[in-house]
């Protein structure tokens, strides 16, 4: 079973574009939607909720009204504002605990905090696993990783070849999270200078890693020179250049209709990400 995380530096690139038609292509596997902060690989696979679970990330201050004798020292120690009137704003806690330390009552206890859902669903594809994280909510890291954990899971028992994740944009902890341990990484980019700059900041991550790491221009006929000069830093940094996929409406008129756009054979990226996979699903 081999992992295969689709990322890029920045958001827009057609990541999750690349993920749901690899989640066409490819037989015998398991789709993990590890874009936790803004999931929409299901709005291309459309999932049938199999089974629902509470993500517990962290912890809030809730102070017992009945025990409280309204000192005030929590909201002088608050570095975050939290505490007002002797009531905890949960948005505002950062759930760094001092305040149920410093409290002489004991009034003040630090809970778990429900920041988001995990699901287990069905799709015409295969198994999807993907999440939802809370407005303002943190911890995506933690998320990622036991969305990932799950599709493994899933992955192992059920005997598939693949596990498919759609990886978040940027460079930060849930990227972390989502490279550990995978077998490939496909960095999806866009001949534009900030394309460029943040595909070069999440290829270092990947390296650090000991990710192996194949690129993947897209749109790359808007901007030729640009295009060339992703080719060039890859071949510096003795990156493969995976394809080279030209701009074609077909995609905008894909999303529309809410299927991948491998979906229809009569466009130029079809072809393209069906060249692409197939090298991909070669790896050892």
């Amino acid at each position: 079973m081999k992992q295969i995380v689709v990322i890029s530096g920045k958001g827009g690139t057609g990541k999750t574009v690349i993920a749901a038609s690899f989640a066409a292509l490819a037989k015998n596997k398991v789709m993990a939607d590890c874009d936790v902060d803004a999931a929409d690989l299901h709005l291309l696979l459309h999932p049938e909720v199999l089974q629902r679970h509470d993500f517990k990330g962290g912890k809030k201050a809730v102070i017992d009204r009945d025990r409280c004798n309204e000192c005030g020292k929590c909201e002088q120690v608050c570095r975050f504002n939290a505490v007002q009137n002797f009531v905890v704003d949960p948005i505002s806690c950062e759930g760094c605990g001092v305040c149920s330390h410093i409290c002489p009552e004991g009034a003040i206890k630090m809970e778990d905090n429900l920041s988001g859902e995990w699901f287990v669903s069905h799709t015409k594809y295969g198994p999807l696993v993907h999440a939802k994280l809370g407005i303002a909510e943190e911890n995506s890291g933690k998320l990622v990783t036991m969305v990932r954990q799950n599709a493994k899971l899933i992955a192992e028992r059920e005997r598939k070849d693949f596990v498919i994740i759609d990886g978040p944009p940027g460079i930060g902890c849930p990227v972390i999270a989502s490279l550990t341990g995978v077998d490939l990484a496909l960095v999806v980019t866009e001949p534009t200078l900030s394309g460029i700059h943040d595909m070069e900041r999440v290829c270092r991550v990947a390296h650090h890693f000991g990710v192996k790491t194949y690129v993947c221009i897209n749109k790359y006929d808007l901007n030729i020179e640009n295009s060339e000069a992703i080719k060039r830093y890859c071949l510096n940094s003795n990156i493969e250049i995976g394809e080279e996929i030209p701009f074609d409406q077909a995609v905008t008129e894909a999303l529309v209709r809410g299927v991948p756009v491998v979906e229809s054979s009569d466009n130029k990226v079809t072809k393209k990400i069906e060249s692409l996979w197939n090298r991909i699903k070669q790896i050892n």
